[in-house]
């Protein structure tokens, strides 16, 4: 198979506000493609990118591993990032086996899913204050007023970070994520590399704390956690503590956004939610909905893959060196994999959507997720039955560029 090449703006601004239709069209006519400006061969359709997630040895999230950076062509690392850079070198995302394999295992015996659900009474609680807050106002913003404060809590709450650092996590993690986006500024590359500066400080702090003082709170767990004698070194613990509040963050604040604006854009799914919160539904149902939602407006559209071997997908060519870009949005939507792909099924058995990733990179965080924005849900539906869009005519403001695609700004009224 030739693959084609195509110019593909992936940060233009009608495309980030609605890539349905575009995803559409390329999934059908031209399923992989060279992008040359990025330098990436994409791919839109489930099969592919499920193919790719799950083979760990021809893909990767890294390469430096097995080609040096004149291999590949690369220039001196940039000393302006150097923190960041030094952040991605130390996670588990960022890693390849066997390092990855390692630093998985003992991060997964800290970050249990029974730690993640041993926090639903403080989500819950965290929910329930937030819409107090709201209940006597005219209108408020979905979006800085009960979906961002929420992930930020609940990571500090898991992690132990104090009350006096938890202000600064939320523009720490927004600089930090700049950098994943496909072209950014000089003064947005300075802004991340002091953000990961600033929290590394305050999280090596922290750690030393929690070694002369356990608690009971993730960082702790990271800090005593061992497995045949090894322990994590305290630049991975930092690094995966970061890698935490960053991927926390964004994908529950803009899966939770976006699906609560495709709720209300068809009234006839949030009255569904209405009425089984009305008949204390089991919060299953409330994650099974969030899963969906996921799914129908995925919140991290974009993840990268490295060739690590010449090999071949869906008929396509690839060779050692190159980077391919995975669609998540398009594969998502793709109606090889899913019925009625462009329509919201709130109670979709099965959903082997593709926003948590597959393979030996799936997110860690996942159980975290469904729990939270299942009681984020159940909680707005709950408490705001009658809840509406300020503005029904007006379309949702996507900000920002594709890769990290979300909502800027929801107005909506209560009653």
């Amino acid at each position: 198979m030739k693959l084609p090449t195509l110019e593909f703006d992936l940060n233009a601004p009608a495309f980030v506000q609605n890539p349905y239709p575009t995803l559409a069209g390329l999934r059908e006519q031209t399923p992989a493609f060279f992008e040359p400006t990025w330098n990436k061969v994409f791919f839109t359709r489930y099969e592919d990118i499920s193919t790719i997630l799950r083979d760990s040895r021809r893909f990767g999230r890294a390469i430096t591993h097995i080609l040096s950076r004149d291999e590949l062509g690369w220039p001196a690392p940039d000393p302006r990032q150097a923190a960041f850079d030094a952040f991605q070198e130390n996670h588990p995302l960022d890693n390849e086996p066997p390092r990855h394999t390692r630093l998985r295992s003992l991060v997964a015996k800290a970050f249990t899913p029974s730690r993640s659900e041993a926090l639903r009474g403080r989500i819950e609680g965290l929910v329930n204050r937030s819409l107090d807050a709201l209940r006597e106002r005219e209108s408020f913003d979905l979006v800085r007023e009960y979906a961002e404060p929420l992930p930020v809590a609940v990571i500090a709450e898991l992690l132990g970070i104090p009350e006096e650092l938890r202000p600064k996590l939320r523009p720490w993690s927004a600089a930090i994520v700049k950098l994943y986006e496909l072209g950014y500024t000089e003064q947005q590359q300075r802004a991340a590399n002091t953000a990961v500066l600033e929290f590394s400080a305050a999280l090596r702090e922290l750690a030393a704390l929690r070694r002369r003082d356990p608690k009971d709170d993730l960082i702790t767990a990271l800090v005593q956690v061992e497995e045949a004698g090894d322990r994590l070194s305290e630049d991975e613990l930092i690094a995966t503590s970061i890698l935490l509040l960053n991927a926390g963050h964004e994908a529950s604040v803009n899966g939770l956004t976006g699906g609560v604006h495709a709720l209300l854009r068809q009234r006839e799914h949030w009255d569904t939610l209405v009425r089984a919160a009305r008949a204390d539904a089991p919060l299953e149902v409330f994650k099974a909905a969030a899963e969906e939602l996921l799914r129908f407006d995925t919140p991290l559209p974009m993840f990268e893959r490295w060739v690590l071997e010449d090999c071949e997908v869906g008929g396509v060519p690839l060779q050692r060196g190159q980077e391919v870009a995975l669609l998540y949005a398009s594969g998502n939507r793709d109606p090889r994999k899913f019925a009625r792909p462009d329509e919201i099924v709130l109670d979709r058995t099965p959903n082997p959507h593709l926003t948590f990733g597959l393979g030996i990179h799936y997110c860690l965080g996942a159980p975290l997720a469904r729990l939270e924005l299942g009681v984020a849900l159940r909680a707005l539906v709950s408490g705001f039955p009658d809840l509406r869009l300020a503005d029904e005519s007006a379309p949702a403001c996507y900000g920002g560029g594709f890769v990290i695609r979300g909502i800027e700004r929801l107005e909506v009224v209560p009653r």
